[in-house]
């Protein structure tokens, strides 16, 4: 979820990161689609499937906002928690009540469990814009038929290689949870996601059969493009970690971004690459008040910024050596390492002990 506000905001945003169990990623070894079916062993062992109707059960702690209303990411409406919402015949207009969208829509996989039932992609959402999305994919709006409170979008498709569709577009800030969500029903649900192509048109579309890469070029260029516009936030943070209570699994790309990466990158066009994100930031934890970064490409600017948005290191055209920058001389402490080339930047999180 990324806050559009400025940069500091963003960091003060995401001070604490998800805390996967100790070893819960021990097995994540290799690259590429190795490394996803890793993972896809590692969050579908020990996952439980709790059903449909326990899902208002965990709304409340999963998608709250701070000031105790329904986080809906399709809106921008004050909706109360309570038992089955989806009852009776409102929702004829934004914010009277919310029920449970599939945001990887279920007609794509027949309804089938343990999908149909697992809560990363099943969200509280707004009982009306939930009907204005339908099953349509996700892609980017040129001329918007319709437009929710909070500037999420269905019209025509203009995402670049994209087939000529009504599509639903979520707003700006919520666009890499959603990708972050794509990707993890991509790599958890792998052994049958080849399988979906031919129940829905709008979902053909997005997927291209196969169980490795899973997307259309189209899809996962987009995708790839929302999960480093809009980084990883607390709200992400905080729902997998009360979904991993729940269901006992996690979703990885939101605890490991990298990993996005380092399974599709040899497949992204290369105008959706974004080269500084394969950067290797090492040690991490340090205990030597030294970070080494390891890197193909060029940096322009280096930045250690505290969790209170202090810049404390600012180096401007840093000096490289064998592959190598370093930032050295930093107090013990929690970071966030901003490192730029030109119009990309990537944020790492670094420890120092």
């Amino acid at each position: 979820m990324k806050k559009n506000y400025t940069f500091l905001v963003f960091l003060l945003t995401i001070v604490s990161f998800a805390q996967a169990p100790a070893n819960y990623y021990n097995t994540a070894t290799g690259t590429g689609y190795t490394l996803k079916t890793q993972l896809k062993t590692i969050i579908t062992n020990g996952s439980i499937d709790k059903g449909y109707n326990t899902l208002w059960s965990i709304y409340p702690t999963s998608d709250v906002r701070a000031d105790g209303k329904v986080w809906d990411m399709y809106s921008n409406c004050n909706l109360t928690f309570g038992t089955d919402q989806d009852t009776g015949s409102s929702g004829t207009s934004q914010c009277q009540k919310f029920n449970r969208e599939h945001s990887f829509p279920k007609s794509w996989f027949n309804d089938a469990t343990p999908m149909h039932n697992d809560a990363f992609h099943v969200l509280p959402i707004d009982k009306y814009v939930n009907g204005v999305r339908g099953n349509f994919a996700y892609g980017i709006v040129g001329t918007a038929n319709f437009t929710s409170l909070n500037g999420s979008k269905r019209g025509n498709n203009v995402a670049v290689g994209s087939p000529n569709a009504t599509v639903f577009e979520p707003a700006d800030e919520f666009k890499g949870d959603f990708a972050r969500i794509y990707f993890y029903m991509a790599t958890r649900y792998q052994d049958v996601v080849s399988g979906w192509v031919g129940n829905d048109s709008d979902g053909d579309s997005m997927l291209n059969g196969t169980s490795t890469k899973v997307f259309s070029q189209w899809a996962l260029d987009m995708l790839y493009q929302w999960h480093i516009a809009d980084p990883v936030s607390t709200k992400e943070i905080n729902r997998n970690n009360v979904i991993y209570g729940y269901q006992n699994n996690r979703n990885p790309f939101v605890d490991h971004p990298e990993y996005v990466l380092s399974i599709w990158g040899s497949v992204l066009s290369t105008s959706q690459y974004n080269t500084l994100a394969a950067v290797v930031v090492y040690p991490n934890p340090s205990n030597n008040q030294r970070i080494n970064i390891q890197t193909e490409v060029e940096i322009e600017e280096i930045q250690l910024i505290n969790i209170n948005g202090q810049i404390m290191q600012q180096i401007k055209n840093p000096t490289i050596n064998n592959k190598n920058y370093s930032v050295e001389n930093i107090p013990n402490g929690f970071y966030f390492l901003r490192l730029s080339n030109g119009n990309q930047s990537v944020i790492k999180k670094v420890i120092v002990n």
